[in-house]
């Protein structure tokens, strides 16, 4: 596939391309939910709520060690984006070589740090008793896969960037068909419980993650891929964290913040947990084009930014956060009728079903603000202005969705926690649309209208940048 920005286009063209980027990735994202949801949907019909609870309660905490990295990877893809749009090859494999460095860097200190912690995290997220063994259990098997879970999004993070959306899709058909197939296997056939969903999981991941190695070695010829790393640069590492770091703390403390959020919704027992585990999993459909347009933006604002393409990129700037809202409100219309139907896929407990229907109300009407909030900070990111997009982000969590969800649960009821999400939602979104009114976005404005006058007064032909993708 051809990713091509081009300097001045039409609407629809303009339309056309971004989504025809972001589809490959759209359909990854529904992939993804999938991968998780099979896990929840197999365990809910052959086990109960306290295992749907375990795997729900359990996915917040591998969140915190995996969002660093992932923040690292959000880096690199920048990185990559950039070097493809200026044609710089040198500079392009330096920052491959070491991305690869650093995936072993740290995946192998965190697996054993995670396998350590967990019980501990997870008395602090005040687990019930009756889910506490369940969810050390399958916690402590799925961190055994995270350098295959690293791995894989650092890959898919490399062919972003080279604008590359359809590999990664390829990747994700094998790994979620293996992840089905083990999933019956293990937690239907053997009855491994979530022991098994957990195993299934992090086989599914390293299959992925040796797909990408061997694809990119194949496609990517001119580019030297190794699968064991090579000594890291510490001038392109520095690089690397410089920009990644800032993404990476941004998304970890978000995460640590979904932690305190989870710790509320576990003081409501067990069925409560299971009924927002539920929810989330059907959330995840509605969110879909947040990530894939969200995704789309970081790269379209990196090579465009790269290449100095200032009017093309004012013109994404404005136009991807409305697709992104526009499909999720769509998805979100589907989800609210489907919603019952979709609940007792999962569970037919009553108390279970009931709770995530409540919580699936309060979120959905919200989301897709949510949407528009994350193209518009993923816009700041891929120019580098990772700062901003920190700070809205914190404050959304820490002054907005955590203090509003414990007067929630103190004075009215707890129950309703999830409203605080809601609320920060729409902060959020408020906050991102000042980005618009920032000193270095008017610079990016400025640059675009020179662009514009120069174009039209010389009559320069229309220019493109072009990303080599599958």
């Amino acid at each position: 596939m051809l990713f091509l920005f081009f300097l001045r286009k039409d609407n629809k063209c303009n339309r056309k391309l971004v989504i025809l980027f972001a589809i490959p990735m759209v359909i990854g994202n529904i992939l993804q939910q999938l991968y998780t949801t099979v896990d929840t949907l197999v365990i809910g019909n052959f086990y109960g709520h306290t295992s749907i609870a375990a795997i729900g309660t359990s996915s917040q905490l591998l969140e915190v060690f995996m969002c660093i990295f992932m923040g690292i990877g959000s880096g690199v893809s920048i990185l990559v984006s950039r070097c493809t749009g200026a044609g710089n090859k040198e500079e392009l494999q330096k920052i491959i070589d070491n991305a690869t460095a650093f995936t072993y860097l740290v995946a192998v200190p965190l697996t054993a740090l995670g396998i350590l912690l967990t019980p501990a995290i997870l008395h602090m997220m005040q687990v019930p008793a009756d889910t506490w063994d369940l969810a050390v259990l399958y916690i402590r098997i799925v961190f055994l896969g995270l350098l295959g879970n690293m791995g894989y999004n650092m890959n898919a993070g490399i062919l972003r960037g080279l604008g590359d959306s359809v590999a990664s899709l390829v990747f994700l058909v094998i790994s979620c068909l293996t992840n089905v197939v083990l999933d019956f296997a293990f937690v239907a056939g053997f009855r491994m419980d979530v022991s098994g969903a957990a195993l299934a999981t992090i086989i599914a991941m390293y299959l992925s993650w040796f797909a990408s190695i061997l694809y990119i070695k194949k496609k990517y010829p001119e580019i030297t891929f190794t699968v064991l790393p090579k000594r890291p640069r510490k001038d392109t590492m520095q690089v690397i964290i410089s920009l990644g770091l800032p993404l990476g703390m941004n998304n970890s403390l978000y995460t640590v913040g979904h932690i305190v959020l989870q710790s509320l919704i576990n003081t409501q027992g067990s069925e409560f947990m299971a009924g927002a585990s539920v929810c989330g999993k059907i959330m995840g459909v509605s969110s879909i084009a947040t990530a894939s347009f969200s995704a789309a933006m970081c790269t379209f604002a990196g090579q465009n930014y790269g290449a100095g393409n200032y009017e093309r990129l004012r013109q994404g700037a404005r136009r991807i956060p409305v697709f992104s809202a526009q499909i999720t409100i769509s998805l979100g219309i589907i989800m609210y009728i489907a919603g019952p139907n979709m609940v007792h896929w999962f569970t037919d407990d009553p108390m279970t079903t009931a709770y995530a229907l409540l919580i699936l109300n309060i979120q959905l009407p919200f989301q897709w603000c949510f949407g528009v909030l994350n193209c518009i900070l993923n816009l700041a990111n891929g120019i580098g202005e990772v700062k901003y997009s920190t700070v809205v982000n914190l404050l959304m969590l820490w002054a907005v969705r955590i203090p509003s969800a414990y007067l929630i649960a103190t004075f009215i009821d707890g129950h309703y926690v999830s409203a605080g999400v809601s609320i920060s939602f729409i902060f959020g979104m408020t906050a991102a649309l000042f980005y618009f009114a920032s000193p270095s976005w008017k610079e990016v404005r400025r640059k675009a209208d020179l662009q514009k006058e120069s174009c039209e007064q010389y009559e320069i032909p229309r220019t493109k940048v072009l990303a080599r993708g599958a």
